[in-house]
C-alpha cells in the first residue's frame, strides 16, 4: 500500500511539474486549455494521494497502538511511529493548500484579474511543498514499516 501511495504522489507531482511547463510554454488559447486541463487533473491526483497517505498513516498508527496495548509491548514503538508521521500531516496539508490555491488563482489569470507572476510563483512554491511532503511521507512510511516488522518479530517470538 505504501508503494502505491508514494507512486500516486510521484505521479501527481510529475503532473504538476508538467502542467507548469505547459503553462510557461503556452503561446495560444489551446495551449492554455491544455495547461488548465492537465493542471486540474493532476491537482486532483495530488490531493487524493496526500489525503490517502494521511489516512494510511492514521490507520497504521492505530494498528501499532493497538498491538502495543494488547500485547504489552514497549510504548516507545508507538511513540516512534507518532513522531515519524507528525511532519507528514503538517507539510502535506500545506502542500495541499498551496496546490489548491495555485489552481484557484490560475482562474484569476485566465479572466485577467491577477498577473501571471502570482500564479507562477505559487506554482513554484506548491511544487517545492509537494516535494517536501513526498520526502516526509517516504520517511514516515519507512519508519512505520520498520516498526511493524519489529512488532511482528516480537509477536512471533512471544508465541
Amino acid at each position: 500500500m505504501s508503494a502505491a501511495l508514494i507512486t500516486a504522489t510521484l505521479i501527481g507531482l510529475g503532473g504538476l511539474v508538467y502542467s507548469a511547463f505547459l503553462g510557461y510554454s503556452a503561446a495560444a488559447s489551446p495551449d492554455v486549455l491544455t495547461h488548465t486541463t492537465v493542471g486540474i487533473f493532476f491537482t486532483l491526483i495530488t490531493l487524493l494521494a496526500h489525503s490517502m497517505t494521511m489516512f494510511y498513516l492514521i490507520g497504521k498508527g492505530k494498528a501499532v497502538r493497538e498491538a502495543v496495548t494488547e500485547e504489552n509491548l514497549s510504548p516507545d514503538l508507538y511513540a516512534v511511529v507518532a513522531r515519524a508521521r507528525k511532519p507528514v500531516f503538517k507539510i502535506a496539508t500545506v502542500a495541499m493548500f498551496l496546490t489548491m490555491t495555485t489552481g484557484i488563482v490560475g482562474g484569476g489569470i485566465d479572466i485577467g484579474v491577477l498577473p501571471a507572476g502570482v500564479h507562477s510563483l505559487l506554482a513554484f512554491i506548491a511544487i517545492v511543498a509537494n516535494c517536501m511532503a513526498l520526502r516526509s511521507q517516504v520517511a514516515a512510511m519507512t519508519v512505520s514499516s520498520k516498526i511493524v516488522a519489529e512488532i511482528n518479530t516480537l509477536l512471533v517470538g512471544n508465541k
